[in-house]
C-alpha cells in the first residue's frame, strides 16, 4: 500500500453492453495513488486504460466495485458532492483539437470552469486567466486566439491550463503527447512536472509510450485487456519486470546499445475478445508459459516489496523464493 495516500481504487468495474453480451473495458482493477505522486497506466490500444481515466472522472459511471478520494467514497456522488469532486479531479484528453470548442477563444476556454463555480468577478476571471496562460507558457498575444489558430503544441497548453484553472488536488493525463510531434512532447511533458512540483498534482498518466511512462511516473500500473496484470514502481518494474506481457512490452523499447542485440519477444495467438472474457488469465492465449492453471481466475499477488502481479506461474519463471 502507498502511504498518504489519495485515491484508492478497489476491485473496479466498467462493462458495456453489446449484441454479444457484456464488454468487459475495466474488470476488478485494484491499485492506489500517493499524494503528489504520478501513476503511470500503460497497455496496448483497447486495454481499458482511457475506459479507467473516465469513471475516475464521473465522465463514465461505474458498474461495480469503489474509488475512495481523499478519505471519502465518490463513487456514486451525487448533485453537490459531484461538482465539488469535479472541482478537484480533472482531465487532460489526447486529442487537444476536438476537445476544445472551436468557438471559444483562449480566454473563454480557460475561463468557462471558473465562471461554472459563480466564485469569481469579471476582474478575477481575467487575472486567473492570465495567470493560467503565464502558468502553462501561452503568450498574451494568443488570448483572443481561436483552437484553429494554434499549433498542436499550443492546443494542448490550452487545455491543461483548462484543466488545471480550478487548481485540482487530481489529474488524469490521458495520452496527452501522443499526437504531438516529438520535441513538443518533451515541451509538455517537463511542463506537467514542473506544474506538479509547483502545485503538488497528483498525476495518472495513461500512455501507450513506454519511454514516456518511464520519464514521467513514480510507479506503473499494466493493463492487458481490462485487467492489470502487473504493478510496481517505475524502477523496480523496468528493472525487473515479473509478467510475460510485461516482459514483451519492455522487448519493444528500442536501444542505443549496438554490442548487443535486441531480445524481442513476440507474441502470437489470437487476441481475447473482451466480450464474455473466460475466467482466467486474458493473456494466456498469447503466453508461451501458459498452462493448465492459467485458465482459472488470477489474483493480483505481491511477490516483491510493493511489486504485484497477476500470474500463476510468476515465481516459478522468475525463480523468486
Amino acid at each position: 500500500m502507498i502511504m498518504d495516500e489519495l485515491l484508492q481504487v478497489q476491485n473496479l468495474k466498467k462493462y458495456f453492453p453489446t449484441k454479444h453480451g457484456m464488454l468487459h473495458a475495466v474488470d476488478d482493477v485494484t491499485f492506489s495513488i500517493g499524494r503528489g505522486r504520478t501513476m503511470g497506466v500503460v497497455g496496448e490500444s483497447g486495454c481499458g486504460k482511457s475506459t479507467l481515466g473516465r469513471v475516475l472522472t464521473h465522465l463514465e459511471t461505474s458498474t461495480e466495485g469503489q474509488f475512495i478520494f481523499d478519505g471519502k467514497d465518490v463513487t456514486n456522488v451525487k448533485r453537490k458532492a459531484l461538482k465539488e469532486y469535479r472541482e478537484n479531479a480533472q482531465i487532460i484528453f489526447q486529442d487537444p483539437y476536438s476537445s476544445l470548442n472551436p468557438r471559444y477563444t483562449v480566454e473563454e476556454t480557460i475561463q468557462e470552469p471558473l465562471i461554472l463555480t459563480h466564485r469569481y468577478s469579471k476582474a478575477q476571471l481575467r487575472e486567473k486567466t492570465t495567470e493560467m496562460m503565464d502558468l502553462v507558457g501561452i503568450a498574451p498575444r494568443l488570448r483572443m486566439s481561436y483552437p484553429h489558430e494554434l499549433d498542436g503544441g499550443r492546443r494542448q497548453r490550452v487545455v491543461i491550463a483548462r484543466a488545471l484553472a480550478l487548481d485540482p488536488k487530481f489529474v488524469v493525463c490521458d495520452e496527452p503527447v501522443s499526437s504531438l510531434d516529438v520535441s513538443i512532447q518533451a515541451q509538455i511533458l517537463n511542463l506537467l512536472l514542473k506544474l506538479q512540483e509547483e502545485k503538488k498534482f497528483t498525476y495518472m498518466f495513461i500512455t501507450h509510450d513506454l519511454s514516456v511512462v518511464r520519464y514521467i511516473s513514480n510507479d506503473i500500473c499494466v493493463m492487458y485487456l481490462g485487467q492489470l496484470v502487473e504493478s510496481a514502481s517505475s524502477e523496480a518494474l523496468f528493472a525487473n519486470p515479473l509478467h510475460p506481457y510485461t516482459k514483451a512490452l519492455l522487448s519493444a523499447l528500442p536501444t542505443v546499445d549496438i554490442h548487443h542485440k535486441m531480445n524481442r519477444i513476440v507474441l502470437k495467438g489470437e487476441i481475447t475478445s473482451p466480450v464474455n472474457p473466460p475466467e482466467g488469465c486474458r493473456f494466456a492465449a498469447r503466453c508461451n508459459y501458459a498452462c493448465e492453471a492459467c485458465h482459472k481466475k488470477q489474483q493480483l499477488q505481491e511477490v516483491e516489496p510493493g511489486h504485484f502481479v497477476s500470474c500463476c506461474r510468476v515465481k516459478e519463471l522468475n525463480n523468486l523464493t
